[in-house]
């Protein structure tokens, strides 16, 4: 064969390989391309942010988000550096507008705080405190029970009462301070923080310092406001199912005796009724 024409079939077969090569390369490149979704960078936690928590720059991450972005998602780290936490967050969590504090706030408790509420501080134990389970977002009852002013009589009859004073109160916060005793030493005292409106802070106030309060947990999701109408000690101990009311007897029917008798006297074809009277009539 001639040997020019075999140098021009190499040749050709080289270009082509190489053709193949960057066409294949382009093609894969673009369906790759295709494949990789569209993503939005926002701003993440890079440890978790508990409330009250005052958000510094060594506290954010970045993370890619694909598809919809949250609503109050945040995109500036600016946007979230020195704003209060209120809802926890976790690490790894995209860091929302609606969980921070606004600007200016600072953090702490006060920064999650709604406009128009109080937070009342309640000293409590385990019992009172439902065991640890009153923590933040849980609600509760508020029951109270002591003996009313100005009832003594009552409260040796009757015992002390109790009442529920407040319904559906959000659990602000829930942790241990230190307080001093008698003698001046320091020691941890259980406390909850109630979210109140004002005049709720001044029932609850006073509450606490003359009366004994019990926190009962409920429902977050039970919103009704129920009408208990409060108890004694003596209704603990009255019997719920007296004895059943003996019934009258019944009457019985007294068949009085006659005080006369008719006989018929028949004399041939003539007849007559004679009248006697009984022993019992002639008295």
């Amino acid at each position: 064969m001639n040997r020019r024409l075999i140098t021009i079939l190499l040749t050709a077969f080289v270009i082509a390989c190489i053709c193949t090569y960057f066409v294949a390369k382009v093609v894969s490149g673009m369906a790759t391309a295709s494949k990789k979704p569209n993503t939005t960078t926002v701003i993440a936690a890079s440890s978790d942010l508990k409330l009250g928590t005052l958000i510094a720059k060594g506290d954010l991450t970045t993370m890619e988000i694909a598809g919809a972005v949250p609503k109050d998602a945040i995109f500036k780290p600016e946007d979230a550096i020195g704003r209060g936490v209120v809802a926890d967050i976790y690490q790894g969590e995209p860091i929302l507008n609606s969980r921070l504090a606004p600007i200016g706030s600072g953090g702490g408790l006060a920064a999650t705080i709604p406009p128009g509420m109080r937070a009342c501080a309640v000293k409590v134990d385990d019992v009172v405190g439902v065991s640890g389970f009153a923590t933040p977002g849980m609600r509760v009852d508020v029951l109270i029970s002591g003996n009313p002013p100005g009832d003594q009589n009552s409260a040796t009859t009757t015992g002390p009462k109790v009442k529920t004073l407040l319904q559906n109160i959000q659990v602000l916060s829930a942790g241990t301070d230190i307080q001093k005793d008698a003698q001046g030493k320091p020691k941890p005292v259980q406390v909850v923080n109630l979210m109140v409106t004002p005049d709720q802070a001044e029932i609850l106030s006073l509450a606490t310092s003359e009366e004994k309060i019990q926190l009962v947990l409920r429902n977050p999701l039970d919103t009704q406001i129920a009408q208990p109408p409060g108890t004694v000690v003596r209704n603990l101990f009255a019997d719920k199912n007296p004895a059943p009311v003996k019934g009258r007897p019944a009457p019985v029917a007294v068949h009085k005796a006659p005080s006369t008798y008719t006989i018929e006297v028949i004399n041939g074809s003539v007849r007559s009724d004679q009248k006697f009277a009984t022993p019992e009539g002639k008295q």
